[in-house]
């Protein structure tokens, strides 16, 4: 199994050399050890370790703060701080850039050890999820109807491209709105508006479909004949969502 790789970025000789040691009595591989933020940019592009250990107060014009920042934006590298700094102004700006750990110096090697793990393990989970958003994403990208999704409110959520173009709706304008107001359908016959069918799934909790003659009434006026079915998202509780 492949060492896990870490970047080090401490500015003080003494201290770096001695968590270098732990790190690899710990058994992980030290990628490289630096001592400005500007550096931990640069090796954290250059080697892309599996996790940071960042100081805050660092050499250089970036503090250790603004450097996990910039990595976790371009590189999406878990970052742990490792500092002497515990004040509140320090750790409201440290948690901006969403951290996967806050060691107080000095620490203990079994301390060091249980939140390198933990952030690792996050991290993969983490990557895991955004995989599966992705492929999400892309499936409902690809299907040929129109998909719409809502909260349990009957708030959209998102939206596919075809319902975009059948709806004249973009999902960054339909993103929160009631569904009854992107997705206007009718009686073809009688005019009148059809029952929201999030309001029936909720209330039935099975797949539904509307019924015939339906008329999707677009956001510029153009009448479209549909074919539809709603269905319930539901947690692993069974809860629909």
């Amino acid at each position: 199994m492949e060492k896990t790789k870490i970047l080090l970025v401490e500015d003080e000789n003494i201290v770096a050399m001695d968590i270098q040691n732990r790190l690899k009595k710990l058994g992980y591989v030290i990628s490289a050890a630096v001592s400005s933020g500007e550096e931990a940019v640069k090796k954290a592009e250059d080697l892309q370790p599996d996790l940071v250990l960042m100081d805050i107060m660092l050499k250089g014009h970036i503090d250790g703060i603004e450097a996990a920042g910039q990595i976790r934006d371009h590189f999406d590298i878990p970052v742990i701080y490792l500092t002497a700094y515990g004040d509140k102004n320090t750790l409201d700006r440290a948690k901006i850039t969403e951290p996967y750990g806050y060691i107080l110096k000095p620490f203990e090697e079994r301390e060091l050890h249980t939140a390198i793990e933990i952030a690792l393990y996050r991290n993969k989970l983490e990557r895991k999820l955004k995989e599966g958003e992705q492929w999400l994403e892309t499936t409902l990208k690809s299907i040929g109807d129109a998909v719409i999704a809502t909260d349990a409110g009957g708030y959209i959520k998102l939206m596919n491209h075809i319902a975009e173009t059948l709806t004249g709706w973009r999902q960054k304008d339909a993103a929160g709105k009631d569904l009854e107001e992107v997705f206007n359908v009718i009686n073809e016959k009688t005019r009148i508006s059809v029952e929201d069918p999030v309001a029936k799934v909720l209330k039935k909790g099975v797949i539904i479909g509307l019924a015939n003659h339906s008329m999707l009434i677009a956001r510029d006026g153009r009448e479209i004949r549909i074919d539809d079915s709603a269905a319930p998202i539901k947690d692993d509780k069974g809860n629909i969502t």
